[in-house]
């Protein structure tokens, strides 16, 4: 299928990115550190740059951890009943989270362009907010492709189609 082969990579290019921000919050870490240390001047903002890149870290890695369905999932109650009604409940979940989702994304962008407009910085370093809202915004859009995905597939299985595929992508 095109669109899971299109929201796999885009997935995957957003866990990379989340990567990189991890890393650069290890290496600022450290170079704080050794700054502090040894030259005694430490980097101005490390806190709130570890707390900016941590957030869009984790937002990034999101549609990643969706689309490998690496959530947490009790199913001690739902696989006592039939295929299809675990595949129609898979969609509601998929369906409603997704217009959560959605939501918390058209909200972000919201925020981010106001935040933009008023100029609003980070109190020591003064580096613009808005640019990381944006980026948890995209990280959360990922998500939402891969709900999408998710219940495109299971609304496909309830009507008959794609018997033979489980519901995860």
């Amino acid at each position: 299928m095109k669109f899971t082969d299109l929201v796999k990579g885009v997935s995957s290019i957003l866990d990379k990115l989340a990567a990189l921000c991890i890393f650069l919050v290890m290496l600022l870490i450290v170079a704080n550190i050794f700054l502090r240390t040894v030259l005694n001047h430490p980097i101005l903002g490390t806190y709130e740059l570890v707390g900016f890149l941590t957030a869009v870290g984790v937002a990034l890695a999101l549609a990643h951890c969706a689309f490998k369905d690496g959530q947490i999932a009790v199913s001690l109650i739902m696989e006592r009943f039939s295929n299809k009604f675990q595949t129609m409940v898979s969609f509601f979940v998929n369906f409603v989270s997704l217009g959560l989702w959605a939501a918390v994304v058209w909200s972000l962008g919201e925020l981010a362009q106001t935040m933009k407009i008023k100029g609003l910085v980070s109190p020591s370093a003064e580096i613009p907010v808005y640019p990381f809202i944006y980026l948890i915004a995209i990280g959360l859009l990922g998500l939402c492709l891969v709900l999408l995905n998710k219940s495109v597939v299971s609304f496909r299985q309830i009507l008959g189609y794609d018997a033979a595929k489980k519901v995860a992508p």
